[in-house]
């Protein structure tokens, strides 16, 4: 994500050099780097739902005791929050698509890497704090 928000910025700088006539700023590689991130993330939701079954197919169910119940609320928090990145992510892959002014597009990725960085923090800490109750 934070690859695709440098890109984007980079391309916001530049759009203006672009317009004037005669002037070439080069055939430079793009990575892609937004639909990376996108892949990655249902990647990891697919995986939240294999995880799920597997659990359910070994008898752990949500209410089979608090430390199962604890395991999939966190999991599905967690999904959550990954999927309304998602969503984020794919507003700023249709703004692209459309072509819309990279002035435009760069607000919406910087505010998605806003949401992803926040979104990672967080979990970082939440789970920092279930380690130090151990």
């Amino acid at each position: 994500m934070e690859m695709a928000r440098r890109q984007v910025t980079k391309r916001a700088a530049l759009a203006p050099v672009e317009r004037i006539p005669g002037v070439s700023l080069g055939k430079e590689r793009n990575l892609p780097w937004l639909p990376a991130t996108i892949v990655l993330g249902c990647g990891f939701v697919a995986g939240q739902v294999l995880a799920w079954h597997q659990m359910a197919a070994r008898g752990i169910y949500l209410a089979t005791t608090p430390n199962a119940t604890f395991v999939y609320l966190a999991t599905i928090l967690h999904a959550i929050h990954v999927g309304a990145g998602l969503v984020a992510l794919l507003c700023a892959a249709v703004l692209a698509i459309v072509k819309t002014s990279w002035d435009s597009r760069r607000i919406v990725v910087d505010v998605t890497a806003w949401y992803w960085h926040f979104m990672a923090g967080l979990w970082v800490y939440l789970f920092s704090l279930v380690a130090m109750m151990n």
